[in-house]
């Protein structure tokens, strides 16, 4: 039997808990944790510990939260732990080089996307909104650029025509998560890993996403509307004007429309949906929330309204 690896794992939102996971039930190591420090969440803005800080401390995992690296006393007490290997799972510090090079194969990153397709903050998110027909993890050596490095193992996964930000989310952190195993298992093995330098052509970049970008524009195409709430589902959740009102935007539905109405008129307004007229095509809303209200299907809201939104 080959020997353990001595393990380093550095992630922090619920993306990194699965392979987490399975770094807990494997044979190897695992010597500390490293996650973002504490941030103030919920109404109250109290401070609240990451998913992967929570589950490492349930597991009797040591937690690191350092701001950065700057600090050589913080790359020294990592090197103390003379790690094999650093996994980087949607950690969300850059890691300079001289952290690069402290573990024995330097570290590993699994990151969500068909690389170089989608480096950066919110591939998952960007390629449900792009139109991709397929997407998947990508397990790679890091390099001091972002998300540059020689992808090592490469699993692929189609985007699906109801996939939202949350459910294709969930199926890439499984993938990842067995793409790391298998990972693992070479290195302990002393296979060698397959080493695929980026292509310097495809390269685009998954910008972190932001509150402003979820408000409908109903001059856009619906095609490209109905991509985008299903991105933005679970977060931030699109939204729109609606009769004076605003609306978070669940759940939509781009349809042909042959209307010659001005972008954002009600065209319909049925239990099937509300439909809005688009730059081309309209957007069928489907499933709605009021400010203060939850989430609802349009038959539910359209029965609380006290005025109609055709005559």
């Amino acid at each position: 039997m080959t020997k353990p690896l001595r393990l380093v794992f550095a992630g922090t939102p619920e993306f990194s808990v699965p392979p987490l996971e399975c770094l807990l039930a494997g044979p190897d190591t695992l010597l500390a944790v490293y996650t973002q420090p504490d941030r103030p969440a919920g109404r109250g803005r109290q401070l609240q510990p990451s998913p992967v800080k929570q589950r490492a401390l349930e597991a009797g995992i040591e937690v690191r939260q350092p701001l950065n690296f700057k600090d050589p006393e913080e790359r020294a007490r990592l090197a103390a732990l003379a790690p094999d290997l650093m996994i980087v799972v949607a950690y969300g510090l850059i890691l300079p080089q001289k952290v690069l090079d402290i573990p024995r194969y330097g570290c590993w990153n699994l990151h969500a996307s068909l690389l170089p397709r989608w480096r950066g903050a919110a591939p998952i998110q960007r390629a449900i909104e792009a139109g991709d027909a397929e997407t998947g993890v990508d397990l790679m050596q890091m390099e001091r650029g972002l998300d540059t490095g020689p992808v090592l193992l490469e699993r692929r996964t189609p985007i699906h025509t109801d996939d939202t930000g949350g459910s294709l989310h969930d199926r890439l952190a499984g993938i990842g998560a067995e793409l790391l195993v298998e990972g693992l298992a070479r290195l302990r093995a002393g296979a060698a890993l397959p080493s695929q330098v980026q292509p310097e052509q495809g390269v685009t970049y998954a910008y972190k996403l932001d509150k402003s970008e979820a408000r409908l524009d109903f001059n856009q195409p619906a095609l490209a509307l109905e991509r985008r709430v299903r991105a933005f589902n679970p977060w931030p959740i699109c939204d729109c004007e609606l009769a004076g009102e605003r609306l978070r935007v669940h759940a939509a539905q781009a349809i042909d429309s042959q209307s010659s109405a001005v972008p954002g008129t009600v065209l319909a307004a049925s239990a099937a949906g509300i439909d809005i007229a688009c730059g081309a095509g309209a957007l069928r809303l489907i499933r709605v929330q009021r400010e203060g209200g939850r989430a609802q299907p349009v038959a539910d809201y359209l029965n609380a309204r006290r005025t109609p939104l055709l005559s």
